[in-house]
């Protein structure tokens, strides 16, 4: 379990609402993201080789998060944190309900609110 003082971060956690469907077919309308809860998490950018491999343009815009087990958050939810919105990578996404934690990186989205 990760200790109170590593925490010292508030995120937005946004989850999805029901698909819309369009002219154009599912999604057409646009995704539609709601704030379901605010938690307490530990947000460092994301260093290693890994991170540096990705290439000069993303590697400074994911970051890594570490937070205790929430049930409202999945690989497919997005984090608002310092005013911008991110993505999480579900490759990173490692969720321990057993020991109370999640760990992932989450990458900048761009023009999102």
């Amino acid at each position: 379990m990760y200790s109170t003082g590593m925490l010292d971060k508030r995120i937005k956690i946004l989850n999805r609402t029901k698909a819309e469907d369009g002219k154009f077919g599912l999604d057409s309308n646009g995704v539609q993201w709601e704030e379901v809860c605010c938690v307490w998490a530990s947000v460092d950018w994301a260093k290693g080789m890994r991170t540096l491999n990705a290439g000069a343009i993303d590697a400074y815009g994911v970051v890594l998060v570490r937070m205790r087990w929430c049930p409202h958050i999945t690989m497919r939810s997005r984090i608002v944190y310092d005013g911008q919105t991110y993505q999480i990578l579900p490759e990173t996404y490692h969720p321990d309900k057993q020991g109370n934690t999640i760990q992932f990186n989450a990458q900048i989205l761009v023009n999102e609110l």
